[in-house]
């Protein structure tokens, strides 16, 4: 999975609330229901079954023959609730599934719009569960162009000094501003100035989407900083936090984890500094082969519940 985007725009109401939905590769132009695509088995969303079928039936697949597609899945979420909008609960665990998306995604994209720009407790708390993948998060002012150039610097302060508030990071949050669409930019509101800034900063933004595989292998790897033998020292000190995280963040079951004690065993045999460096090819066929290559071949094989 590639990219996934959190819409901070307010939702259509609860009765009309918006789907969960994938974009991605397929034979033809079609829509797969979200009870469909949990449990298929040639697509990777089987912990989603976790959050029950009042997600499930909010869920939906979209498929299309495309090139691009063919190593890359979408994702959009529905609108973060604000205002009076909160006080009517979701019918499933809505930060539940962001986080379980952003655990296994390589891009979060959180877009703004300049004239929606509160932050509402669902909010802080969609922020919370994307804790831990900071480096994966991308906040987007899109619509800039719905403002002339005074309002828009008003705009940016605000949305900075409200991100500052409930990130929680010493770092400050770098904010790609534009109008990200396929339409002309409105020039009529912003100046040349301001259209050759959102010019470079949706070639920045591209940028950072182009660089998604590199980045993905990169984080595979284990850690390279000086220090590595403190580093694998402090992650066998503390093996069983390291499961417990894993298991929360994957939605995985205890059962299929190894013995903590035997696991440790093993992995004081070997030495971080001796471990190769992970290729992305090799990944990429790994992937590959447990997305597609194994469910193909057990096509050949009777299902005995059948």
């Amino acid at each position: 999975m590639q990219e996934f985007k959190v819409d901070m725009e307010p939702s259509k109401p609860p009765l009309m609330e918006g789907l969960d939905a994938l974009l991605t590769s397929g034979p033809d132009e079609r829509s797969i229901p979200g009870n469909t695509i949990a449990v298929h088995a040639e697509m990777p969303f089987n912990g989603l079954t976790t959050f029950g079928g009042a997600f499930l039936s909010k869920f939906e697949c979209s498929q299309m023959p495309n090139p691009r597609l063919e190593h890359i899945t979408f994702v959009d979420t529905p609108g973060v609730l604000s205002g009076e909008k909160q006080q009517e609960q979701r019918s499933y665990d809505f930060t539940g599934v962001i986080s379980w998306f952003a655990a296994k995604c390589d891009l979060s994209l959180l877009l703004f719009d300049p004239h929606k720009l509160d932050i509402s407790d669902e909010f802080k708390h969609v922020i919370s569960s994307l804790r831990g993948h900071e480096d994966k998060i991308r906040v987007v002012l899109n619509k800039a162009d719905q403002v002339d150039t005074q309002q828009l610097v008003r705009v940016y302060g605000a949305l900075m000094w409200s991100l500052g508030k409930v990130s929680n990071t010493p770092e400050v949050v770098r904010v790609s501003i534009g109008s990200f669409n396929d339409k002309p930019i409105n020039e009529a509101a912003v100046s040349p100035i301001g259209k050759d800034l959102f010019e470079k900063e949706q070639d920045n933004l591209l940028v950072d989407l182009m660089a998604i595989p590199k980045k993905a292998c990169d984080r595979r790897e284990m850690p390279t900083m000086v220090g590595k033998v403190k580093t694998q020292r402090r992650l066998m000190d503390n093996l069983e936090d390291v499961f417990a995280k894993i298991q929360r963040e994957f939605h995985l079951p205890a059962g299929d984890f190894p013995n903590v004690e035997h696991f440790r065993e093993v992995l004081n045999s070997y030495s971080i500094d001796k471990l190769g460096k992970l290729k992305p090819k090799l990944i990429q066929g790994v992937d590959d082969m447990l997305g597609y290559d194994i469910p193909e071949l057990l096509k050949n094989f009777r299902n005995p519940y059948d």
